[in-house]
């Protein structure tokens, strides 16, 4: 019987399944990339929700995408399970660490299951894998935890890499969306799937005001349908020439390209946070509800600013005392923080 692997005891066909938040998938391409060095004849596939979908679309280093569309559960699932098993998978990297993850690895066949310890997972994942990564430190950063994957695997370590650079055509369109402007830009990120780690409109004006004032950096915001009401808010504070406002005009393939055209961004803990730094755009993260300890966007950590408040991080999608962690974050230690990351670009061009 052939169990799926090559001569050499290689799998031959690779599923990852991580099908939740976009920083999560941005933050695991690097093990993708290691995978592809290991095993470049392998076909990779990788379960997905549709959501963070466009990160992995025509990605040079995956084969294909099985997506689970969780918004027609359950009628989504049980066609979702069929094409796990056509897959014919003899590998199955488990790193969502939940019961449905677990489930779909399970229902894939594959005979070689990997996934997180007891004391890392949820909601019983750890009874559909075959074997385990070493415990995580909870604080370690996501990405690392993603890379000890790779190590259980018994697989040389390669250099931390995103491939999402932006192909020229991307460029374009971004210089087409952002407009005729000789100024550097500053990105500017809105938005956050969760309400507790958005910033204030008046507190986000403030940065851009005194960024403006100081280094004659353009504002480009920078966020989704749902973040148009913050974006009006912060407008209001200008003249409408003074500020670039994509909100509600791009799509999230369309985010590498604009933060590789930005000098430096800042924003809170979200998606394209780890889509700016994956691209190299310095980036200013604003941590409230959530640890930069796991979280913080990759070589970017130094420019993670917390709030000081005895209940960070308390991890809870609203806050109760109306986002004194955030409220708690100055301007000024924004606009310091990015005069850091713009010295350190200068000193190395």
């Amino acid at each position: 019987m052939n169990d799926g692997k090559s001569a050499s005891g290689a799998p031959r066909r690779i599923l990852i399944v991580l099908m939740g938040s976009i920083g999560d998938v941005v933050r695991a391409l690097p093990l993708l990339g290691r995978l592809r060095k290991a095993y470049p004849h392998a076909y990779i596939a990788w379960a997905v929700e549709p959501k963070s979908a466009p990160i992995l679309e025509d990605h040079p280093w995956l084969d294909d995408m099985i997506i689970y569309d969780r918004t027609r559960a359950p009628w989504s699932f049980p066609s979702f399970l069929r094409r796990l098993r056509a897959g014919r998978f003899d590998l199955v990297l488990d790193l969502q660490r939940h019961l449905k993850s677990g489930l779909a690895g399970w229902i894939s066949g594959a005979p070689d299951r990997v996934g997180f310890s007891t004391a890392n997972s949820k909601e019983f994942n750890h009874w559909f894998s075959t074997r385990q990564v070493p415990a995580q430190p909870n604080l370690r950063l996501k990405l690392l935890q993603y890379q000890s994957f790779g190590d259980a695997l018994g697989i040389n370590a390669a250099p931390i890499e995103f491939g999402l650079e932006p192909a020229d055509h991307k460029l374009r369109h971004a210089a087409e969306l952002i407009g005729d402007t000789s100024r550097p830009l500053l990105g500017v990120i809105l938005g956050s799937s969760w309400e507790s780690r958005i910033y204030f409109p008046q507190s986000i004006a403030e940065v851009i005001r005194q960024l403006h004032q100081r280094h004659g950096l353009t504002p480009v915001l920078i966020g989704g349908p749902e973040d148009r009401a913050l974006a009006d808010a912060v407008r209001r504070h200008f003249d409408n020439a003074d500020v670039i406002d994509l909100a509600g005009r791009t799509r999230l393939k369309d985010l590498p390209a604009i933060f590789r055209l930005c000098r430096v961004a800042f924003g809170p803990d979200c998606g394209p946070m780890h889509i700016a730094a994956a691209v190299g755009c310095s980036i200013v993260s604003l941590w409230g509800s959530t640890a930069p300890q796991r979280s913080a966007p990759w070589g970017f950590a130094d420019l993670a600013i917390k709030a000081e408040i005895p209940c960070h991080p308390c991890y809870l999608r609203r806050c109760p005392i109306d986002r004194e962690c955030m409220r708690r974050i100055q301007p000024a230690a924004v606009v310091a923080a990015v005069e850091r990351a713009l010295a350190a670009s200068a000193l190395a061009t």
